[in-house]
């Protein structure tokens, strides 16, 4: 990593990349996707117990207590990307078909991510409390309100509806992990202290492994051949340029707000982020009886640039950050 940073190249973003083209050659079937999932569900669960024990209670306390921040990440999530959703209709039919466009304005109504958005969060040096909630809120009321929104915005089968199983998942992943870190603080803080550099390992291995597994799953779906390069290539274009203006609003209002700069990284890591995980499965149920795998593409596609991108900026903004006592530092915030 060390020697790529002598010429400007991301050793973090060619991890990425590598994980796309694994995936692309080698994607996980069967009982090899399942054994991948699990893997990756337990990197994450082990990334919240950490956090948990690396974040001590005042600071979480905090991190409640920060009504704006996390309102303003809901907006981010819920106003602003369903409006730009809905502008998008102007691309229908010259660069977009309609299943895309349909896919499009579902990416903008899914909540935001919660586990690549805390990971950037703590290696950019941000606010790893305010982010655990404001992700975390998103993801929990997107439960309800993209449902709502997609069928306040879009035709569907009419039967819209959430598994309860996505709330338990959330719950049993990612908070349970976290309090249990924080009840074992006091006996593993010490510890964890002196070897942190371990720890870095397990932001950047999680976000790996759910590359692997998203693109995994699109090969195996097909779905990258269902169409011309052309459309493939416009879709590409939209997606960035969507995740362009988002990440200028999310920087322009949080100055705008008086946001410090570790709020202002949670304000663009969490406000501009569209959780894989969580709307795959919605939209298995939201479109039943229509050609999903289409409809997820732009979801799927836009992942990827966001992670790309993201990688880019999390790592750029530790690089700028002002030093930190590494007692305090939560995990993978000294990575570059």
């Amino acid at each position: 990593m060390r020697f790529l940073s002598k010429f400007y190249i991301d050793g973090f973003i060619l991890s990425i990349l590598g994980m796309v083209v694994l995936a692309s050659i080698v994607p996980a079937r069967g009982d090899a996707a399942e054994v991948v999932s699990w893997l990756t569900k337990i990197a994450i669960a082990i990334l919240f117990l950490l956090y948990g024990t690396r974040l001590a209670p005042q600071e979480a306390l905090a991190g409640l207590k920060h009504w704006r921040l996390h309102l303003t990440v809901l907006a981010c999530t819920f106003i602003l990307f369903p409006v730009i959703g809905l502008a998008a209709r102007v691309l229908v039919p010259h660069i977009l078909t309609q299943d895309l466009y349909t896919g499009l304005l579902f990416l903008c109504l899914v909540p935001s991510t919660v586990q690549s958005s805390i990971a950037f969060t703590s290696i950019a040096k941000g606010n790893v409390a305010g982010a655990i909630v404001s992700a975390t809120v998103s993801n929990l009321l997107g439960v309800f309100l993209t449902p709502a929104l997609v069928i306040l915005l879009m035709n569907t089968t009419g039967q819209a509806s959430v598994d309860p199983s996505a709330v338990v998942d959330i719950v049993l992943q990612l908070l349970v992990p976290f309090f249990v870190g924080q009840l074992i603080r006091p006996k593993v803080k010490g510890f964890l202290s002196r070897y942190a550099e371990p720890t870095k390992l397990v932001d950047r291995g999680s976000i790996l492994l759910v590359v692997y597994s998203a693109f995994s799953a699109g090969m195996v779906e097909g779905i990258w051949h269902a169409m011309s390069p052309w459309r493939i290539l416009g879709l590409a274009l939209v997606c960035c340029a969507i995740l362009a203006i988002v990440l200028v609003a999310t920087g322009f209002l949080g100055e705008a707000l008086g946001f410090d700069r570790a709020d202002r990284i949670v304000v663009v890591f969490c406000g501009s982020k569209k959780s894989l995980a969580t709307g795959l499965p919605m939209a298995t149920v939201l479109f039943a009886g229509h050609s999903v795998g289409l409809i997820v593409l732009p979801l799927m596609m836009f992942h990827q640039i966001q992670l790309i991108t993201c990688a880019a900026l999390a790592g750029r903004w530790a690089r700028t950050a002002p030093s930190t006592p590494a007692a305090d530092c939560p995990p993978g915030a000294t990575d570059a």
